[in-house]
């Protein structure tokens, strides 16, 4: 099993994990409330475990043009 997180807009690969070195607890998935676990984390069939998040690129971009975030699709 592995956590891989990936940016929600650019969908980039931002980083992999594998489980033996990282569970829910140690990654602060506990801190999370049941609708942001919901829109942040998904679990695949083969029990990976997919986080979105936004690469710093996205970010960037969304800092200096905040009226991206309006949009469905703002940077792909």
């Amino acid at each position: 099993m592995a956590v891989t997180y990936e940016c929600r807009h650019c969908q980039s690969m931002i980083g992999r994990l594998q489980q033996q070195y990282a569970n829910e607890d140690l990654l602060g998935f506990r801190f999370l409330t049941p609708e942001e676990r919901q829109s942040i984390i998904s679990y695949n069939p083969n029990g990976d475990v997919t986080v979105k998040v936004i690469c710093d690129y996205c970010k960037e971009a969304l800092d200096n043009n905040p009226e991206l975030s309006l949009l469905t699709s703002p940077l792909q």
